[in-house]
């Protein structure tokens, strides 16, 4: 399958840097968001886990709302987005505290664009955009999302369709944070957006299904008050190929 385009976040206040980035980027086939303050950014962020997820983020730390050393901090706890700090702080200390606090590049304004754009490539060889296969497997179970069929240790595990439509959800951002929000109102629709409990019972009855040890689950990981993680040893193979 053709990896669909990489998506990049620009968090930056200024109209015209966005406008720069959004026009120089889009050139070279990325597809753009953007937002001019750190919670807006945060936002973005979790809402598109599942939709269109972000694959790289420049951040400002200049943000008008939150610094942007708090944004990477927040970001960092949740996420694994490449991130490139692209900020007019130019001193050693302001650049270590960053990578230190887990910003993956570094750039000065103003900047080369050329420059950037090959950072922005180095990064993404390392962390490329995800495509979504169609089977799973992770030890003795085994996910197949075209027959909506499921194995552990060889015997078919049967699973409602909620129970299902959510396994599925999770298995298509395999490693990252999937939020109640997004399996609520995908699954159940938008007016069951704060039905939490219809989550957590079908979380808990997967768990059980799935020989996950609700205690110190090892594959159905928990994001307190945000949303549910599967495992990143999932292996991922695209049976359409």
């Amino acid at each position: 399958m053709t990896p669909e385009p990489a998506r990049i976040l620009i968090v930056d206040d200024e109209p015209a840097i966005r406008q720069f980035l959004r026009i120089s980027l889009g050139s070279q086939g990325f597809c753009i968001c953007e937002a001019s303050t750190g919670a807006a950014a945060l936002h973005t962020v979790r809402e598109r886990l599942t939709t269109e997820p972000i694959d790289l983020i420049l951040l400002d730390l200049g943000l008008p709302d939150i610094d942007g050393q708090q944004v990477l901090r927040t970001l960092r706890q949740q996420v694994g987005i490449p991130i490139i700090i692209v900020s007019v702080r130019g001193q050693e200390a302001e650049k270590v505290r960053a990578l230190d606090g887990g910003a993956n590049d570094y750039v000065t304004k103003p900047f080369g664009i050329q420059e950037l754009l090959a950072r922005i490539r180095a990064l993404l060889r390392q962390h490329p955009p995800a495509i979504a296969p169609s089977r799973y497997q992770c030890g003795a179970l085994s996910v197949d999302i075209a027959a909506h069929r499921v194995t552990f240790h060889g015997e078919t595990i049967h699973l409602t369709p909620k129970e299902f439509a959510v396994l599925q959800q999770l298995i298509s951002q395999a490693g990252r944070i999937v939020t109640q929000t997004h399996l609520l109102r995908t699954i159940w629709g938008p007016s069951h957006q704060q039905d939490t409990h219809y989550l957590r019972i079908v979380i808990s009855k997967l768990r059980q299904k799935l020989g996950d040890d609700p205690h110190t689950p090892s594959l159905l990981q928990t994001e307190q008050g945000i949303g549910y993680r599967l495992c990143v040893e999932f292996d991922r193979e695209d049976i359409s190929e």
